[in-house]
């Protein structure tokens, strides 16, 4: 009897033992636990980004069609040989738009066919005009002579006869001078419009021989041995099979140098800051994961842009690459991850563990066996891991995802951590309000001459002040 009561009060003791056991065991099961870690904490930025050649040597168009007097201001490719072609120097690359050309030439011919008749009416009319003129200088220079014979006969006549037929023999002789001078003119006004009508005959007929040599060297063929890459634009795009070239676009193909090569990759605005030049990196070729390499930043845009389609504001950055590779690729993809820092001692926990609530970022941990949300002042990140400024102990345990529970019945700790947060945005927004001040102050103060300073200018103007002009 003493034996099955014992078991009957046993019974109670041990559902609750086997609801703590299966309770505990559950939240074991559903609630992943991490630590608060304390050593070394790497900064990594990563990005991704597309090999090209350090040092590429571009396969231009023709040079004879940066000449202007061609009026040809753009052509466009109507064949090129395929991406990653091997070619030797004086290989095939590709071929412009014969179109463009003949139509140009169709037009100089006829503008040649003009120029030259009226190059050749010029002569008709020069030879026109001078016989003309000088026909006046002959009737100018008998009728100087009939008035000689008059005046020498007027000897024998009247004084007032007589100095009437020296005015007329006088107004003869100016007659004829003036004729002579007006053919000279003449001659070189009519020299200049032959002249100038034959330049222009000239210049179309040397413009039309050039479109001639230029419809002859449209197609395009390899500088040097190597692989052909396809010129990309800077801000996106290639030029291919329909592209427009000009003058300011001239580049058809390139060759890059497979030996020296880059990863030209793009940095966001908030991460460019931890970015300099040297900084080690480590590249991962996306077609070879199994391919680890290294290398280091050697330049970064001063003036971010726009990428396409997004309002985000990114700067370039270009990573070298250490050693070759005969399997790397111009355009292949990269992942590359830059060691923009590194911290010897300091607190890191898993990006996981970090919560956000408008301008609160928390962490779920147990205070003396209550759960709490605590607030925590939060540093650099990498992939995995971010540092902690303060908030947080090493060794102190935290939910890696979110609990169980309704969020508002978890109180918040570390709420001065957040005092402390807000007081130092606050103190940046009142420098930047004064750097803003100062600013407009400093643009509304008179600018000062050239090698007057400040000092000079308040010396100049206590002086006025004190001699005045007198009234």
């Amino acid at each position: 009897m003493k034996k099955k009561t014992v078991l009957i009060a046993l019974i109670p003791l041990l559902l609750i033992l086997f609801a703590v056991i299966f309770w505990s065991s559950d939240e074991k099961v559903h609630a992943i636990i991490s630590e608060v870690e304390r050593g070394e904490f790497q900064v990594e930025i990563f990005s991704s980004g597309e090999l090209e050649s350090e040092n590429s040597e571009n396969i231009n168009i023709p040079e004879k069609l940066k000449d202007r007097n061609l009026r040809i201001y753009e052509i466009t490719i109507t064949d090129l040989i395929e991406e990653g072609t091997f070619v030797d120097s004086g290989d095939y690359v590709a071929t412009l738009d014969h179109k463009a050309v003949e139509e140009k030439i169709k037009e100089a011919q006829d503008e040649m066919e003009k120029t030259l008749t009226s190059y050749q009416d010029a002569k008709i009319d020069s030879n026109l005009n001078l016989s003309n003129q000088r026909d006046q200088i002959v009737n100018a220079g008998l009728d100087l002579e009939e008035k000689k014979i008059v005046m020498e006969e007027s000897i024998y006549e009247s004084p007032s006869v007589q100095k009437k037929a020296q005015m007329d023999y006088d107004k003869a002789s100016r007659k004829l001078e003036q004729e002579k001078k007006a053919y000279r003119l003449k001659s070189e006004q009519e020299e200049n419009k032959v002249s100038r009508a034959f330049i222009s005959y000239r210049q179309v007929k040397d413009r039309l021989t050039e479109l001639d040599k230029l419809y002859n060297s449209l197609e395009i063929h390899s500088t040097k041995k190597g692989m052909l890459t396809y010129f990309k634009h800077r801000f996106g795009g290639v030029t291919k099979v329909g592209s427009k070239l000009s003058p300011w676009n001239p580049v058809v193909a390139t060759i890059p140098d497979l030996d020296n090569l880059i990863s030209r990759t793009f940095i966001n605005e908030i991460d460019i800051s931890k970015i300099e030049v040297g900084q080690a990196v480590k590249i991962g070729i996306d077609a070879f994961p199994e391919k680890q390499l290294s290398g280091e930043v050697i330049s970064m845009a001063n003036v971010g842009q726009n990428m396409p389609n997004s309002d985000a504001k990114v700067f370039e950055v270009k990573i070298k690459i250490f050693g070759t590779d005969p399997d790397l690729k111009p355009a292949m993809t990269t992942s590359n991850v830059i060691f923009s820092g590194a911290y010897t001692d300091t607190l890191f926990i898993p990006q996981e563990a970090v919560h956000t609530n408008d301008s609160l970022q928390f962490v779920f941990k147990k205070n003396k066996g209550k759960l709490v949300r605590q607030i925590v002042s939060l540093g650099d990140a990498n992939e995995n891991f971010i540092m902690v400024k303060n908030g947080l102990s090493e060794g102190e345990e935290l939910y890696l995802s979110k609990p169980d529970v309704q969020e508002d019945e978890v109180p918040y700790e570390g709420l001065d951590i957040y005092d402390a947060i807000l007081l130092e945005k606050k103190k940046q927004e009142e420098e930047i309000a004064k750097s803003r001040e100062d600013f407009k102050n400093k643009a509304k103060e008179p600018k000062l001459p050239p090698g007057v300073t400040p000092e000079m200018m308040k010396k100049m103007q206590s002086a006025k002040k004190s001699n005045p002009k007198p009234s």
